[in-house]
């Protein structure tokens, strides 16, 4: 039982190490943070107006380079129901992808990474009550709606609540603004 248990706090640290040391965000007024400041930044921003419900909503979008590569922009976005929000944003580059469907399947697989370090870095803050949504960037439109089912079912599959186009803003509008 010990070595689950150190494993798995062993796998928490690595990640939060990884994260830390390896990922810059940027504010929509291009102030780099790091994911436990971004977290600060979160409670911070919930905490200003307690009797607000908010969403924490993580989205991907991706801008082909050619030759296989692709930049791709996660957004992390709180909003504060009725009342605005504010949204951090990271850019990585990847190559190897030949296809929209491998370029759109390594979006949401780099949403739900993100996703999954987050909730284990926020489960060690006291976080006020929020819901957390995964923003997909596909559509019943256009060359994507093939892939809504299973994309949507993965997303499922990890606990995670998806939402498509037109209501996956972090995607489609957030994160599409910087790649």
């Amino acid at each position: 039982m010990w070595g689950l248990i150190f494993d798995r706090l062993g796998e928490i640290v690595y990640s939060l190490i990884k994260m830390t040391n390896q990922t810059t965000f940027h504010s929509s007024l291009g102030i780099k943070f790091t994911p436990p400041q971004i977290v600060n930044e979160l409670i911070q921003f919930m905490r200003a107006d307690e009797k607000r419900k908010y969403k924490i909503i993580i989205g991907t979008d991706s801008k082909d380079n050619g030759n296989g590569e692709a930049d791709f922009v996660t957004a992390i976005v709180i909003h504060r129901i009725g009342n605005g929000g504010r949204y951090f944003w990271r850019r990585l580059e990847q190559d190897n992808l030949h296809t929209l469907r491998d370029r759109i399947w390594q979006e949401v697989i780099a949403s739900l990474d993100l996703a999954r370090d987050f909730i284990a870095l926020m489960k060690n803050y006291q976080m006020p009550d929020f819901d957390f949504e995964v923003h997909i960037d596909v559509g019943t439109n256009g060359d994507t709606h093939e892939l809504i089912q299973e994309l949507v079912g993965f997303v499922r599959a990890n606990n995670l609540e998806p939402k498509i186009k037109p209501d996956s803003y972090a995607a489609t509008k957030v994160a599409d603004r910087h790649v």
